[in-house]
């Protein structure tokens, strides 16, 4: 299975492990899953990260301490192309905010689902509902 994390589920592994449900831990960890993280992620990171005061980061992931997590854990890095920021969605989310759909699109082209627990996103067709 190929999961790609939602900047939620990548805040908690790090920072709050046990927000995830153990279906969710378990499924990331194995051998025959590959979990992504995203451009986006630390996209999303940094700009919550910049708009927050320093005094209430506590339940924020620093930017590059998320990617260095996200390499520590063995969790690979997917990059954007072009085409991942100019293709459409088949199933557009009820919602308007643009990480979510950016992500969705992300796991579109990766042949992805969406962990999360966003539910805004759960019911989606590319989302999987267990974090």
């Amino acid at each position: 299975m190929r999961l790609l994390l939602d900047t939620h589920v990548l805040i908690w592994m790090s920072r709050a492990p046990d927000e995830l449900s153990s279906e969710a831990t378990e499924l990331i960890a194995r051998r025959s899953t590959r979990a992504f993280v995203s451009s986006i992620n630390f996209w999303e990171l940094r700009i919550k990260w910049n708009r927050t005061r320093p005094e209430a980061r506590d339940e924020l992931l620093e930017p590059m301490a998320a990617i260095a997590f996200a390499e520590q854990q063995g969790l690979e890095l997917a990059t954007l192309a072009p085409a991942d920021c100019a293709t459409s969605l088949a199933v557009r989310p009820r919602h308007r905010d643009p990480f979510d759909e950016q992500l969705l699109i992300h796991a579109q082209r990766l042949g992805a689902k969406l962990l999360t627990r966003d539910r805004q996103l759960i019911g989606h067709p590319l989302a999987l509902g267990l974090a």
